[in-house]
């Protein structure tokens, strides 16, 4: 306290010059217009940038949870569309009409990417969920924006998924324009790029074509974005066509992740097997 009073002492007249200062400014913007005018819209131009700092200070602080709440909304939406192309397929015949089983087949489950590799020959990712959530290896990966890869292994709580960025996994493709079928395959270069192999010469693909996974496929929904057709050339000594895709998802990026579960998979595999039995 004694403190106090010797510092109001030493610098009383420094202080009762800023009691001045203030009384003399707030006189004036009490009796002039124009200068309250000018102190009111300064004073709300500053108040309303300190409360926009705030409020982007607290969003950015739940990024997280935002984050969460729009992959729960696009897996739900990812059922949705799902569910409904395969309803009307558009390249259905007439008089086909799929069963509300099949339709329905496909579930999705959010996982959160906790570790990922994009340099590597073969690169994997680990997810947050395992055996307690249904996880199983198998599953197919996707994304927001397109396919990332398959289920490998599972722990209680974490699962390694081999990513479309690996030497040894290929997934059946379709080209949207020209409706022909061929393999996406990575060349262990670019992440960004990947090849579409066996896709034959004697049709038109075009640049800038979407490819997208195609029906011939037990794991992956029908639909999903694959990539777009960034290069096409053709050796007159082949019969196919080198194409590369740039893919849809940026691997570098790679946050939340949605597991694909087809609920009638083991049936199909059964029945493979008793074929495969039979030969």
């Amino acid at each position: 306290m004694l403190q106090l009073v010797d510092f109001v002492i030493r610098n009383r007249f420094f202080l009762v010059f800023i009691l001045l200062e203030v009384l003399s400014g707030w006189l004036i913007v009490r009796s002039n217009t124009y200068w309250g005018a000018t102190y009111f819209n300064t004073t709300n131009h500053w108040v309303a940038r300190t409360l926009a700092l705030s409020n982007s200070i607290r969003d950015y602080t739940k990024l997280d949870d935002i984050n969460a709440d729009l992959a729960a909304e696009n897996a739900r939406l990812h059922a949705m569309v799902t569910t409904l192309s395969q309803q009307k397929p558009v390249d259905a015949p007439a008089g086909y009409v799929p069963d509300s089983a099949f339709a329905s087949r496909f579930t999705y489950q959010i996982a959160k990417v906790v570790d990922n590799e994009t340099s590597q020959t073969n690169n994997v990712l680990t997810i947050d969920k395992g055996t307690a959530d249904g996880i199983k290896p198998g599953m197919g990966v996707i994304s927001a924006t397109g396919v990332v890869g398959k289920v490998r292994f599972c722990s209680e709580n974490y699962s390694l998924v081999t990513s479309i960025l690996h030497s040894q996994f290929m997934v059946s493709s379709k080209l949207v324009r020209s409706k022909e079928i061929g393999y996406a395959k990575w060349n262990g270069k670019d992440p960004d790029l990947i090849d579409l192999i066996d896709v034959s010469k004697y049709t038109k693909v075009y640049k800038g074509d979407s490819a997208v996974t195609s029906d011939q496929n037990s794991v992956f929904p029908p639909g999903i974005m694959v990539g777009k057709v960034a290069e096409v050339t053709v050796h007159p000594n082949q019969t196919f066509y080198n194409i590369v895709l740039r893919l849809s998802t940026d691997f570098r990026n790679l946050a939340y992740v949605y597991v694909v579960r087809n609920q009638q998979l083991g049936e199909q595999e059964e029945l493979k097997l008793r074929t495969v039995e039979t030969k």
